[in-house]
């Protein structure tokens, strides 16, 4: 329609005719449109920057990570010897102690970093808590439950170390089933979320400290070694394809529905306004992070801080769209985690602090911190 004819037609108030105006208007050739666009642009490209900054410092920890060890390993040979052992062309007398000594715990690092961090960057999401982690909904508690129970009645002795993982794997997935099962009868509203996983935690806490006033001096170093967290616990190889099956198949979740995220921290309303079943999208978001996280606990221990803090330092840099957050906050836990693991190593040499406790050295003064400058824009 022309805007003769808008201006003739009596019906049409001039607020919609000039509505009508303004969106038939070319701005193309408009500066404040350029620079809009411009300004757009440069977002973009700095959220891709910030990942390919971070991906840079995974390569570069990575080699500092595999040189640290009782046996010193040039920062540059640690390629080398990649090279040599991918081309079938093995020379080194080290390449045993880097491929199947140091490099599946960095891989660990790696993998549980960016596991947790998306976990961390879901929860709050969907939850709307600043406060909300991979552990909200009780994954750490029950973890620690399976844990405690392979360790005190003897499974890890039986049947070996195995035992353990699935053990805490399987009851990492209680607290999650059990909320989901609830949501059935009261709606999965991020309060119900969260005071259900609070009471499981605490239920799963009591049982496992009565297992502990049972446990004999070398079983409770044991856990206390576990609930620490360490990749010292991975086991080489055989741990690593799991968790990265698990971790990627969340990593790749996380992405598809990144758009729906965004949506839905925008509160239940918008949601349901655009098609979006709220409780039911909070619901699987529970079941993906419990499953993720539960995958990780397993081979590695409880490791805090990760899953929440990461997110809040990413959202500072590249503010809080999911389809951006998501990836960056896998990079970023990934380089945090291998970063955090070096200085437990070289810290007090030859001992090593787990990175649990090197974690929680980094993420409480950093959490601290935020929570003095924190913009509540990023929100």
């Amino acid at each position: 329609m022309s805007e003769n004819k808008l201006e003739d037609d009596h019906i049409l108030s001039a607020d919609v005719v000039n509505s009508v105006k303004d969106w038939n208007t070319d701005y193309s050739n408009d500066a404040m449109f350029a620079d809009t666009v411009k300004d757009f642009n440069s977002s973009i490209m700095k959220k891709f920057i910030f990942i390919a900054f971070f991906l840079v410092v995974i390569i570069v920890v990575t080699s500092i990570a595999i040189t640290v060890g009782a046996v010193d390993i040039g920062f540059f040979e640690v390629y080398e010897i990649i090279w040599q052992h991918l081309t079938n062309n093995v020379v080194s007398d080290y390449d045993y102690i880097v491929f199947e000594m140091r490099l599946p715990r960095v891989v660990a690092g790696i993998i549980a970093g960016a596991g947790l961090a998306i976990c961390g960057v879901i929860m709050q999401s969907v939850l709307k808590n600043p406060l909300a982690d991979p552990y909200t909904t009780g994954v750490s508690s029950g973890a620690s439950f399976g844990a405690v129970i392979a360790m005190t009645l003897g499974f890890t002795a039986a049947f070996g170390s195995n035992s353990l993982v699935i053990l805490a794997f399987a009851f990492s997935l209680v607290p999650t089933m059990v909320i989901a099962m609830m949501s059935r009868f009261a709606n999965a509203s991020p309060t119900t979320v969260i005071m259900a996983g609070i009471g499981i935690m605490y239920i799963f806490n009591a049982v496992t400290t009565v297992l502990m006033l049972w446990a004999d001096s070398s079983a409770l170093n044991q856990i206390f070694y576990w609930q620490t967290g360490s990749l010292a616990l991975v086991k080489g190889w055989e741990s690593i394809p799991v968790m990265f099956a698990v971790v990627l198949f969340g990593i790749l979740i996380s992405m598809f529905i990144s758009g729906k995220l965004n949506v839905l921290a925008t509160g239940d309303d918008s949601a349901k306004a655009l098609g979006i079943n709220a409780d039911r999208m909070r619901l699987l978001c529970l079941v993906l992070t419990g499953i993720v996280s539960a995958a990780i606990v397993s081979y590695t221990g409880l490791i805090g801080f990760v899953g929440l803090v990461t997110p809040h330092i990413v959202r500072m840099f590249i503010g809080a769209d999911n389809r951006y957050l998501v990836p960056a906050s896998a990079i970023f836990g990934a380089a945090l985690m291998i970063v955090a693991d070096v200085i437990g190593r070289v810290i007090i040499y030859p001992s090593a602090l787990p990175v649990g406790v090197v974690m929680s050295f980094i993420g409480g003064p950093i959490f601290l911190w935020m929570v003095i400058k924190r913009n509540s824009s990023a929100w």
